[in-house]
């Protein structure tokens, strides 16, 4: 009995074919903080539409990666979120 051929070419696992030239990635740059560099920002959760760029449709936070902030203005946006979201001014979540 043979066995079938092997399926999808080379890939990580290892699956035939020569070495395989890595191409450069490059990253796209960083997005700088905007309550850094706006000194009169500030976080507050009062404010709504503020607020509501930090968060998608379904109401979740936005991770830092999406938003751009630094760790630092990310944990205030965080804290600032779940106030905003316990005086409902912001849904948990959307219907």
């Amino acid at each position: 009995m043979s066995r079938p051929p092997k399926r999808g070419g080379s890939d990580s696992r290892g699956g035939g074919g020569g070495p395989r030239k890595k191409g450069f990635f490059k990253r796209k740059s960083r997005k700088a903080c905007e309550f850094c560099i706006d000194k009169k920002l500030k976080v507050d959760y009062k404010n709504v539409d503020l607020m509501r760029k930090y968060i998608n449709e379904r109401g979740k936070i936005k991770p830092r990666r999406a938003t751009g902030a630094c760790a630092k203005c990310q944990r205030k946006i965080t804290t600032a979120v779940k106030r905003a979201r316990n005086m409902a001014l912001i849904p948990f979540t959307t219907d």
